[in-house]
């Protein structure tokens, strides 16, 4: 059996939040297109603006679980994005920002 991450079962489409929310074309959530970690509606670098607007409306009220499942999508882009080039690897201080710097409370920014 294919061992499976945990992002890889949580971001699949379900029914509730995240993503049934900000969804630009119907059925077509905003999803990552691994091993590129590029959108797989708009290809932009993920999470795209749609995505992150999902996300921050499926975690609104709980900012630790976006926290926890951002650091987790960041953990494994790193891997793969690794694994793609690993002469020229990702900068960990983009991925930082593209994954993570985004989602704090605007207060802390």
């Amino acid at each position: 059996m294919p061992r499976t991450s945990q992002l890889e079962r949580t971001a699949t489409p379900c029914p509730g939040p995240p993503w049934t929310i900000a969804r630009p074309h119907p059925g077509r959530p905003h999803l990552p297109l691994r091993p590129l970690w590029l959108c797989r509606v708009c290809a932009a670098p993920w999470p795209c603006p749609v995505a992150r607007l999902a996300l921050r409306q499926g975690f609104a009220h709980d900012q630790i679980g976006l926290s926890i499942y951002l650091c987790t999508a960041l953990h494994e882009a790193a891997a793969d994005l690794y694994g793609l080039n690993p002469h020229d690897g990702p900068d960990p201080a983009a991925l930082f920002t593209r994954f993570l710097g985004w989602a704090r409370p605007r207060h802390l920014r």
